[in-house]
């Protein structure tokens, strides 16, 4: 796989007959080894062994309804009171990010109505805090500690 702009993640990888498996430590379950499952992969462990987010606090594949149909957010970070405050949207690193994929994720914002959005595809990565006006791009992913102060 691909070398991503993230830190090095020690994955546990598995081959199937010819197929390669993760072992997602969010879902606790082997995983099919995709493009976009690997930058998921990468961008969670950075989240929680580098930026302080609680692991028991990130959910991948978030199902939710929008405008009556099912749709799964790749990961939701949740408060420790259970309220999800940022959604991430992750794509294969060969996938452009582009106004498309900050749409997609702006409509599941529609329905959960988080304060942070992510959208990241390993190579390039977006951090939006979300206001009244629209959007504002930060400089840096928060770490965990800033991102909770500014969400009080």
């Amino acid at each position: 796989m691909l070398k991503l702009n993230l830190p090095a993640a020690k994955l546990k990888i598995e081959r199937r007959k010819d197929k390669l498996f993760v072992w997602d430590y969010i879902r606790l379950r082997w995983i099919a080894l995709t493009p976009e499952e690997w930058v998921r992969q990468h961008f969670s462990l950075w989240l929680t062994q580098y930026l302080g987010y609680p692991q028991q606090c990130l959910g991948h594949e978030i199902s939710l309804q929008l405008n009556g149909m099912k749709r799964r957010a790749d990961a939701v970070l949740f408060t420790p009171e259970g309220r999800p405050t940022m959604i991430l949207e992750f794509k294969a690193p060969h996938i452009n990010i582009t106004q498309k994929t900050f749409d997609q994720i702006g409509r599941y914002n529609m329905v959960m109505q988080v304060p942070y959005l992510i959208v990241s595809n390993g190579m390039q990565h977006y951090c939006c805090k979300v206001n009244d006006e629209g959007i504002d791009f930060l400089k840096d992913i928060p770490h965990y500690t800033q991102l909770m102060d500014k969400n009080r």
